[in-house]
């Protein structure tokens, strides 16, 4: 039997996008209609922002711990989190954790690597964007790393925030992200990281000036592939 996944949830459409995800390519991997046990843990997004809001990542760790531990108490074999800025708090996680987990931005970097990209722009909340969440994380694969100005960053996080969060999507946010990518494509990225779960609503390979590298649905992949070959190996 494939692991049972779980996922530690932060706001509703970045959850659920990876959550379809799992679901609906399962197939490809174990036959018709099928993916892993999936179960997913999802506080108020409210207590989140009141921690983020506050820059207290200690209180965003335990609110992912406390979702970690009911999805251990149910099953879970290993946890992923389908939101790149409660990744900062990661690291007060793990050391305490019932599960191992699988990090996004790891996952994006690898991707990255593996498709031969050298110079990735950021895109993500201005919490993620300002943080070494990801500058970390490709630099280890001698990738660099592009960021908006502080006025783009405010724009992408406004149109984070006040719409794709709550599932409003406008043409002109599409044209302001369009905007700002071909920016970094002017000043030599080759890839754009969409490092919000919510961004690929509106943005992909189709409407991108730059390829892109979808952090939900390789997240997503990534714990699907765990999920069967770890089922798969010998004991």
């Amino acid at each position: 039997m494939p692991q049972h996944i779980g996922i530690v949830g932060c706001s509703a459409e970045g959850a659920s996008l990876c959550y379809r995800t799992i679901c609906a390519e399962g197939a490809q991997l174990l036959g018709a209609y099928a993916h892993p046990e999936v179960s997913m843990h999802t506080p108020s997004l409210a207590d989140y922002m009141r921690c983020i809001d506050r820059g207290d990542w200690h209180g965003v760790g335990e609110l992912m711990l406390s979702s970690a531990n009911k999805l251990a108490s149910i099953g879970a074999d290993f946890l992923i989190c389908p939101d790149n800025t409660v990744h900062q708090a990661l690291r007060h996680v793990e050391p305490r954790s019932p599960l191992p987990w699988l990090h996004i931005a790891e996952i994006v970097a690898g991707e990255a690597a593996r498709r031969g990209l050298g110079r990735l722009g950021l895109t993500g909340t201005r919490w993620l964007v300002e943080s070494e969440t990801y500058p970390e994380k490709l630099a280890a694969r001698g990738i660099e790393c592009v960021r908006p100005s502080a006025a783009e960053r405010e724009e992408i996080n406004r149109i984070i925030m006040d719409e794709l969060v709550i599932g409003v999507i406008r043409p002109e946010s599409v044209a302001c992200f369009q905007r700002i990518i071909g920016w970094m494509k002017e000043v030599g990225c080759d890839g754009v990281v969409l490092g919000c779960t919510e961004i690929p609503l509106i943005m992909d390979d189709a409407n991108s000036p730059l390829p892109t590298l979808d952090s939900t649905r390789l997240l997503a992949r990534a714990a699907l592939l765990r999920a069967v070959q770890r089922a798969a190996a010998p004991a």
